[in-house]
């Protein structure tokens, strides 16, 4: 896939180590023009790993191990966890599973936690997102009428706050993008730390000093 976007000749081609359609969307939305490269890892957690270390070595991995694929290439690598009393909820592997997990969340609040590497030349910078997201409650039949709808089967806690799940969730407190998988003002940061400056659609080069 590749977004629509003006960019300068000597930015270099930008690939996504991500298979996510939000983050896709993201991208697109913000101009930057870009090839989808998921990046086939382990993505399960290490013994004795914190969510906010998980995370972020499973956004890195994911640069990394597209940009030894595509040297010259800019890569962006991300990953999200939906933590709930220090657990991290995954996707889920069936309704039930979806169900149970949404059970855990409903009339609560969790955090969400979204790390960004991105990766050009060798040069390397990476961040994490935290945002506290908090639900209203839902009776046992809104939860198993939202899981039927399917859009909870591929995403991380079982909702998607784009989707139907944006009528379930009652605040906020943070980044809504990093919530949907890309942090956007947290990606531009990033860029500049590797050398590229995003204004508006486009990417150039800093100057080198």
């Amino acid at each position: 896939m590749t977004a629509s976007a003006s960019a300068d000749a000597s930015v270099p081609p930008v690939i996504l180590a991500s298979q996510s359609p939000r983050r896709r969307d993201l991208l697109t939305l913000i101009g930057i023009a870009h090839t989808v490269r998921p990046a086939d890892i382990d993505e399960s957690g290490l013994p004795g790993e914190r969510p906010l270390e998980c995370v972020e070595r499973l956004a890195r991995t994911k640069a990394r191990t597209i940009a030894a694929q595509a040297p010259g290439a800019l890569i962006i690598g991300s990953d999200t966890v939906v933590v709930i009393d220090d657990t991290i909820l995954n996707k889920p592997v069936d309704a039930d599973d979806a169900v149970r997990m949404l059970r855990l969340l409903r009339g609560r609040t969790h955090i969400v936690h979204t790390a960004v590497c991105v990766i050009l030349d060798g040069a390397e910078a990476a961040g994490v997102e935290t945002v506290s997201v908090t639900f209203r409650h839902l009776t046992d039949a809104e939860l198993s009428a939202y899981v039927a709808t399917g859009e909870p089967m591929d995403k991380a806690g079982s909702y998607g706050i784009q989707g139907y799940g944006a009528t379930i969730v009652e605040r906020i407190d943070g980044d809504f993008f990093a919530v949907m998988g890309l942090p956007i003002v947290r990606l531009t940061r990033l860029l500049a730390q590797v050398g590229l400056r995003y204004t508006f659609g486009a990417l150039t080069r800093e100057p080198t000093r």
